[in-house]
């Protein structure tokens, strides 16, 4: 029977763990490829929090609710456009070097805003976090898949969305 739902047993889900620890390799594939889902969902839970020391160490940021809004937000505007382009990457340059380049991308980001001295250093931290934060979320789960065996395929994809929750929970 192909399509339709059915009945759960737990079989299935013993074969999954069964084959993934009998090769770890594949285990091990798609935790380190999650690693940019692990930071995309940090990024999203710790901005609210930051925000409030960065409204303290920023006087001008306190004042205006825009900028504030900017140093948000810019962090999806450069993932909007780092998705577009990782299409376009992971075709020219493959997967794993797609992957790599987010998050070199990330780390510089979250350098630039580590040494920022000016809310201008924020947000263009931010809009590198989301370069590396967008071109991960389309790279990650399409490498993910094409690495994993057909029988566990769908269960090693999603341990992507597992480390964004977990981000998001750190």
């Amino acid at each position: 029977m192909e399509g339709g739902v059915h009945e759960f047993d737990g079989s299935t889900f013993r074969e999954c763990f069964s084959l993934s620890w009998r090769n770890p390799y594949v285990l091990r594939l798609a935790f380190s490829a999650g690693i940019g889902g692990l930071l995309f969902g940090y990024d999203t839970g710790v901005i609210s929090g930051a925000l409030l020391y960065i409204r303290d160490d920023f006087p001008s940021v306190d004042k205006n609710t825009w900028l504030q809004e900017m140093i948000v937000s810019m962090a999806v505007a450069g993932a909007i456009i780092g998705a577009a382009i990782g299409g376009w990457a992971n075709d020219r340059y493959g997967r794993r070097t797609s992957i790599l380049v987010a998050d070199a991308l990330f780390f510089a980001g979250a350098a630039v805003m580590a040494s920022a001295t000016g809310p201008a250093q924020l947000v263009v931290g931010r809009v590198f976090v989301g370069l590396g934060v967008g071109t991960a979320s389309m790279t990650s789960p399409l490498y993910i898949s094409e690495a994993s065996p057909a029988r566990i395929r769908g269960a090693l994809v999603s341990t992507n969305g597992l480390l964004i929750t977990g981000g998001q929970f750190l």
